[in-house]
């Protein structure tokens, strides 16, 4: 379904991306993971064309785009076919539970409001938040914030979802809520493609892991070769600094 290849990234004389590349087959689970400052959520970010990178190329539903020459309309198209969970959650302040679900329907899809009503409530029972609907952003725990921001991310009906750090911005008891959601996802079959520090949510969900260190893919391999038997020392190092927290 996606292929990324040699993307690259600079800010100013910083390069963050120094030649990542990778693949998503549909229905899988893909989790990015590694060390601060190795450029996970860059590469997300230039996947989604929330940044533009400098070089590289992508390849969705077999269509093909060069990310250094690709155009807003080339984005758009590409986006629609997409969703992206952030890791501060984004919904508007002034907004109901179903408003920030319904917006995106209405305003850039055209979708008839009863009919983005009702593709809301659906989304929203979806993630156990169907009861929250008149309720504002500042009413809800960080974890029903972020329920709500899948559910929205569900409202467009992607093809592909992308995660960035979901959980890394919830208190430790909140966290299991969407996670619970994110392994209901997986086991119906949506495509995900998740930045994350959550080792055990990696190990049991996902069925491929990319480690990245210092903008570079250190490792790639099915989700129990990695874990299991990693092929890289550097890798090795990092599961047991983690296990040894």
């Amino acid at each position: 379904m996606l292929e990324v290849h040699d993307i690259h990234k600079s800010f100013g004389a910083r390069e963050v991306l120094k030649g990542v590349s990778l693949s998503v087959d549909k229905g899988s689970v893909v989790a990015i993971l590694g060390p601060s400052g190795s450029g996970k959520t860059t590469l997300l970010r230039c996947i989604n064309f929330l940044e533009k990178a400098d070089g590289g190329s992508l390849t969705f539903d077999g269509e093909r785009l060069d990310l250094a020459r690709m155009t807003r309309a080339d984005a758009a198209r590409i986006r629609r076919k997409t969703a992206f969970v952030f890791q501060s959650y984004n919904l508007f302040r002034n907004k109901t539970v179903l408003q920030n679900v319904t917006e995106g329907l209405v305003v850039a899809r055209r979708m008839p409001k009863a009919q983005a009503d009702a593709v809301a409530v659906q989304m929203l029972e979806k993630v156990g938040m169907a009861d929250r609907c008149g309720q504002y952003p500042h009413q809800l725990s960080g974890g029903q914030q972020q329920r709500v921001a899948i559910a929205r991310a569900l409202a467009t009906s992607p093809e592909i979802i992308y995660f960035d750090e979901p959980t890394s911005a919830l208190d430790p008891e909140l966290t299991g809520e969407v996670l619970d959601v994110m392994r209901q996802l997986a086991a119906e079959g949506m495509t995900m493609l998740v930045v994350t520090h959550e080792m055990a949510f990696a190990r049991e969900v996902s069925s491929h892991v990319v480690f990245m260190e210092d903008g570079v893919v250190v490792e790639s391999a099915p989700s129990a070769d990695f874990f299991e038997r990693p092929g890289q020392e550097r890798t090795r190092a990092f599961l047991r600094r983690i296990a040894g927290r």
